[in-house]
């Protein structure tokens, strides 16, 4: 009896929490390990020490304030879901590889605009417009205002 109350208790939402919360405590660990500079205005491990501290607030909230029911009716995964996954794999794979060689700012807009495209939305001029925004203020915030230098390819700057 005590058994059947724990499992109705552990809800999708609060299995998904603690794995959640188990990868941010690792991830953690992890990021607490990158040495720190000293003339660094900001050192390396801030960004990744702020993201896993945010995981974790957001496993443990997650963990409370998730669904309170277990799901009973969670739609299957069909083969054209399978192939996106795969596709978005497949571009994360190559935007890695091409990354250096390429450049940042020629790898992300075209990835960011495919991505995006894959996943339904089909608005290209807003797609493009966010791309190019994104990819321009990330560029300029790590390169000129964290000295955190992105690859430029062939580009000049």
């Amino acid at each position: 009896m005590k058994m059947a109350v724990c499992r109705k208790m552990m809800t999708g939402d609060r299995k998904a929490a603690i794995v959640l919360a188990v990868v941010a405590v690792i991830y953690l660990s992890f990021s607490y390990r990158i040495p720190a500079f000293a003339l660094a205005v900001m050192d390396a491990d801030a960004l990744p020490i702020g993201l896993g501290w945010l995981l974790l607030v957001l496993a443990v909230l997650l963990f409370f304030f998730g669904k309170d029911s277990p799901r009973t009716s969670a739609a299957p995964v069909t083969r054209k879901d399978w192939c996106i996954i795969g596709a978005v794999v497949g571009f994360t794979l190559l935007y890695v590889l091409l990354l250096e060689w390429v450049g940042y700012v020629l790898v992300t807009v075209p990835f960011l605009i495919g991505v995006t495209g894959l996943l339904g939305y089909r608005r290209w001029v807003v797609n493009t417009a966010v791309a190019v925004g994104f990819t321009g203020v990330t560029y300029y915030l790590f390169n000129y205002l964290l000295n955190i230098y992105l690859p430029q390819g062939p580009l000049p700057f």
